[in-house]
């Protein structure tokens, strides 16, 4: 049994990490209203993007846009977005299980597979693995990225897929359902694709102005910016969630062990004072 002063030492230790893991708790509870809020309303814009995107397909051929150009998959882009820090139990480590069976699938296939990699877990990951192309590493990204900071991914991915250097792009990130459930997901960013939307009567008797060609144009590259923008949403109010539930975790387990640990302390000062007793007591009977 440890001594009643070590005992007290890892008291007094397990004490200051759990005052420090309230902190992290409180801070990720507040980071993750804010960015819960932003995930939710931003919804709102893409599903109007799919509707005005299921508008125009009831008055044109989106398949004639060079975006939705379906080619076989010969080479495939990743987006990928992970955390800067740690401490967020196992919101990495599901992305990289997740990601790993996408690279699996494009092996399976005969595909290349390059990827732009957003977050410093993400790329220490990618740096380990071979046969991947790196095309792009974006550290300390915004919580919440502005149009100007998601532009040069948004052009990437456009431009690569204009050039045919790639066939696909898909984004694989953190989906936010509910402060302690979030999965991850993998959606295709190109070619474009859009699912049937139930639009409005006002939607489905709109004009379009000046004509449906450049509409569609600025709406597709308007529709894969608002994914991308609602991925990174998503990915945070995520991240924040799961480094909550994580402090509150260890929280609750340095409460534990500091029970168990006063416990034996208490078992071991009493078993010292028990055995002063004893000696005391031996002596002056020896002494009589």
């Amino acid at each position: 049994m440890a001594s009643t002063q070590q005992l007290k030492q890892r008291i007094t230790s397990v004490k200051n990490t759990k005052q420090i893991t309230k902190a992290m708790e409180m801070v990720a509870a507040s980071k993750m209203r804010r960015a819960q809020e932003h995930a939710l309303k931003s919804r709102d814009f893409k599903e109007l993007a799919r509707k005005i995107l299921t508008r125009l397909s009831e008055v044109t051929d989106v398949s004639i846009h060079p975006l939705y150009v379906q080619r076989p998959i010969k080479h495939r882009l990743h987006v990928f977005i992970t955390s800067d820090r740690g401490l967020a139990g196992a919101f990495n480590s599901n992305l990289f299980k997740a990601f790993m069976k996408e690279l699996h699938q494009d092996l399976d296939d005969g595909a290349k597979s390059s990827v732009v990699v957003i977050g410093r877990k993400g790329a220490r990951f990618i740096n380990k693995l071979d046969g991947v192309e790196v095309v792009g590493v974006y550290e300390n990204f915004p919580e919440l990225p502005s149009a100007k900071e998601i532009h040069p991914i948004l052009r990437t991915v456009v431009s690569q897929f204009n050039d045919e250097t790639i066939d696909a792009a898909d984004i694989t990130f953190t989906h936010f359902k509910s402060s302690i459930s979030q999965v991850v997901m993998t959606e295709r960013l190109l070619p474009a694709v859009f699912q049937e939307a139930e639009i409005s009567p006002d939607l489905g008797q709109a004009i379009v102005e000046p004509n449906t060609k450049q509409v569609l144009e600025q709406v597709t590259e308007r529709l894969i910016e608002v994914q991308l923008n609602q991925a990174f949403n998503e990915s945070q109010a995520s991240e924040h969630s799961a480094r909550m539930m994580a402090m509150k975790n260890a929280t609750d387990n340095a409460g534990d062990l500091i029970d168990d640990l006063t416990l034996e302390y208490n078992t071991a000062r009493q078993a010292a004072i028990t055995q002063e007793l004893a000696e005391i007591t031996g002596g002056a009977e020896a002494i009589n």
